[in-house]
């Protein structure tokens, strides 16, 4: 009798400690043998033992041969199926008890709420919340942060938020619960808000909560948040600085810009995975650290890690904003060898060899994956012919895009609208702008009105160009007047380049390259007062003029140049290879334009200066360093000036090779004597 009764009192600790079927087995014939289980004594716990133990085949015979059941058994099995991932026996056998009459309590309502959470049955869940409602758990904790959950993750943040309000009590889960929703809807300003709320209210963050605000501040882009909450972490000693929290926050450091603080995190770290070597190589690739990016890849591969979707993609955004098509292609055959190719990655290489200059591989690819292609895709393909200058051809790829029944997006238009920009192609231009609106429902974005009225202004027609500003039905940015400056300065619009330009200064542009815009409108216009106006609010700003670079691709390496870049130790050379074309191209009839050098100096300094612009140096050098006819391809930062643009025709000519010169708008393959672009640029 004594050990009987030493046993009843122990079971639950028994139950608990015994993890396998046969040793609970052991038990429940203990149990009956006893006359215990006769007695009805811990039927519940012997279901959600057998359910633990992940034979929920037993926890459900056991329950259908108990002759009267009461709702601690009822919930046992629900709670046992739940964790059994079976959400759909769940929601059965909770219908199966309110059809029988059971009193239902918190545990059933919060266990049914959330098998349709992991169904996303937004349906069956509320018809639940209403049945909790009515049994009077409307106001509990429990079943609030469960319907919470629901709604959250079925992007119903209104319907979230309004029983959230209704709450009388919160816990860390609820509020924790709805900073995460507002996360992954995008809302991030309403989840900084709604954690400050949550901290007024008395309650530390957790994990949860750290890690959805990280996202936050990387998504929104918030540096003053995002380092408030690093230090904040490090303040609470209760947050383990995990891999996921540090890989986090190099993350939210990489979106921000802060790259030396996200490298010195990643450089911190005792452990590493895969995902914190990709966020950091993502962080430099889409802040233009092509260079890093890529030696990052190459010491992630040194340290037995191989790179996943994310490095790749970062590594091929890297090869693109570089030119190095050689390294390109060994991620391609890489990929080849050891991946699938998806449509994410076959997107990325695409791009990659169409803005490495081979246009040829970047057509082939495309034409493999067509068949499987999404938008972005088409998209690709379109802007990769726009760059190149061949708009014809992105609008013939348009058209077998609508032929293919797949829907163009805003996305689509504008690139369309841009190829159609850089090639001049104005009337086509304005009826795929209306046709966009008309046809395809699609209200323009600023990035159709800028390609648009670049394509205007471009081509000449600035006072039409200025008259669609006016007619915009939101106010326009920077980059609307930037792109009509531009067609003031290549058509001498003086009067009305001096209008815009000054409208453009008073929105306090962050670019260097919009004040170096206005700054050479005005020194064409030889108003060298207003000249010094806009370096002044450079100045003011703190902004540098961003030095302008090259950079060519010879022998599978990457050489760069600044103009006139002394510090090259082939500098003496590639000046004498300069000078001795120039005279070759002198005999040809090129004068230089001298009028592109915006120093108030002696003519013949000025062309002394053109001769040794970036993208003049690398060509001497690549004509140096590379057999004869060898295509060259240079990557310039900044728009290549109109001498340089003249002088590399006839290097083509000179040197019996094509030049392909990439700058910040398009490419121009230099061949013969002519560019690609037809002098429209």
């Amino acid at each position: 009798m004594l050990l009987e009764k030493w046993f009843r009192k122990n079971l639950k600790y028994f139950l608990l400690i015994y993890k396998d079927t046969l040793s609970i087995s052991k038990i429940h014939a203990v149990l009956i043998t006893s006359g215990s289980f006769r007695n009805g004594i811990s039927t519940a716990q012997l279901i959600a033992s057998y359910a633990r133990t992940g034979n929920i085949d037993l926890a459900r015979k056991l329950f259908d041969n108990l002759p009267k059941r009461g709702i601690d058994s009822w919930n046992a099995l629900l709670i046992g199926l739940s964790r059994g991932n079976d959400p759909v026996e769940v929601i059965n056998l909770y219908k199966r008890m309110s059809s029988e009459g059971i009193k239902l309590d918190s545990s059933t309502f919060t266990v049914a709420i959330k098998a349709c959470t992991s169904t996303l049955d937004l349906k069956s869940g509320e018809e639940i919340w209403e049945n909790a409602k009515e049994f009077g758990y409307g106001d509990d904790i429990f079943v609030g942060s469960s319907i919470l959950n629901l709604y959250t993750k079925c992007g119903k943040m209104e319907e979230a938020m309004n029983v959230f309000d209704r709450m009388s009590r919160r816990d860390v889960v609820s509020w924790s619960t709805m900073i995460t929703g507002f996360v992954k809807c995008g809302r991030i300003v309403e989840a900084i808000d709604l954690y400050r709320w949550m901290q007024r209210e008395g309650f530390e963050g957790d994990g949860v909560v750290m890690l959805a605000l990280i996202q936050a501040c990387a998504n929104f882009e918030d540096s003053q948040m995002a380092s408030s909450l690093h230090a904040y972490i490090v303040r609470r000693s209760c947050f383990r600085m995990d891999v996921v929290v540090q890989t986090s926050l190099i993350d939210m450091y990489a979106k921000n810009g802060k790259l030396e603080i996200a490298s010195t995190i990643f450089r911190t770290m005792r452990y590493r995975n895969v995902v914190s070597w990709s966020s950091l190589i993502s962080g430099y690739a889409k802040n233009g650290y092509a260079g890093k990016a890529l030696e990052l890849l190459t010491e992630m591969k040194s340290h037995g890690f191989e790179p996943d979707l994310v490095a790749l993609v970062s590594a091929l955004l890297a090869c693109s904003q570089a030119g190095f098509s050689i390294l390109g292609r060994e991620i391609h055959g890489y990929i080849v060898r050891r991946l699938e190719l998806d449509q994410v990655l076959g997107t990325a290489l695409v791009d990659m060899y169409a803005k490495c200059g081979s246009l040829t591989r970047a057509r082939l690819l495309y034409e493999r994956m067509m068949g499987c292609g999404d938008v972005i895709l088409w998209n690709t393909i379109i802007s990769s012919y726009g760059i190149h200058g061949e708009g014809e051809k992105a609008l013939n790829i348009f058209h077998r895009m609508i032929e293919s029944q797949i829907r163009p997006d805003h996305a689509t238009f504008a690139s369309l609208l841009s190829a159609l920009s850089h090639s001049g192609l104005v009337e086509q231009g304005q009826y795929w702008f209306n046709s966009m609106i008309k046809d395809y429902k699609i209200q323009p974005m600023e990035k159709h009105y800028v390609s648009l009225i670049d394509l205007l202004a471009r081509g000449g027609r600035v006072e039409e160009a200025g008259s669609m500003i006016q007619a915009m039905k939101f106010e326009p940015g920077v980059a609307v007047w930037v792109a009509l400056l531009s067609g003031c300065v290549n058509h001498k619009k003086l009067l009305i380049g001096e209008m815009v330009a000054k409208k453009v200064l008073e929105l306090n542009p962050e670019s260097p390259g919009v004040y170096a815009l206005v700054s050479n409108f005005f020194a064409s216009a030889k108003k060298w007062d207003e000249v010094a106006m806009v370096r002044k609010a450079m100045k003011t700003a703190e902004t540098k003029k961003v030095p302008g670079y090259s950079v060519v691709e010879v022998n599978g390496r990457l050489h760069s140049f600044l103009a006139d870049d002394k510090n090259h130790p082939q500098y003496e050379q590639m000046v004498l290879v300069l000078e001795e074309m120039e005279r070759e191209m002198r005999a040809m009839g090129y004068v230089p334009k001298t009028e592109f050098v915006l120093h108030n100096v002696e003519e013949e300094v000025k062309a002394r200066m053109l001769l040794k612009h970036s993208e003049r140096l690398a060509i001497a050098f690549g004509v140096m360093n590379s057999g004869p006819g060898t295509r060259l391809v240079v990557t310039k930062n900044l728009r290549v000036c109109g001498d340089c643009h003249d002088a590399i025709k006839f290097m083509s000519v000179v040197t019996r090779r094509e030049i392909v010169v990439r700058d910040v708008k398009r490419f121009h393959h230099f061949k013969n004597g002519a560019c690609s672009c037809g002098d429209y640029w």
